[in-house]
């Protein structure tokens, strides 16, 4: 997985349990792709210490997966329902009938897990 998209999956799953500052500093640096320099211009303090918020932010949110792994198992579930649907989609050339009809309404349900996830 990319590390940015990586680091906002972090933010997404874990923002919450951050101080209110490093959840808003984290959010404009990365997120809404403001430099150091304008969110501390911004905020009155130094760009040293927006990126210490930030960085502490990063390493409270890699924490909070090495522990439980959420995101993990997120991306591995969603490359799984990817598959499913793959195989699924290669099936319904080769069926007819019910068989197809099925075939059908499992991918849809696959789509559907896929697409909320």
């Amino acid at each position: 997985m990319e590390e940015s998209v990586f680091r906002t999956m972090l933010f997404d799953f874990y923002g919450e349990l951050l101080t209110e500052k490093q959840r808003e500093y984290f959010d404009l640096h990365y997120n809404e792709d403001l430099s150091l320099a304008e969110i501390a211009q911004s905020e009155g303090i130094s760009r040293q210490g927006v990126w210490d918020i930030i960085r502490r932010a990063e390493e409270a949110l890699r924490r909070f997966e090495e522990k439980t792994e959420l995101v993990a198992r997120f991306a591995a579930q969603r490359e799984l329902l990817r598959q499913a649907e793959e195989g699924m989609e290669g099936l319904l050339p080769l069926t007819d009938g019910e068989a197809r009809d099925r075939a059908v309404s499992t991918l849809a349900i696959i789509k559907e897990l896929r697409h909320g996830i």
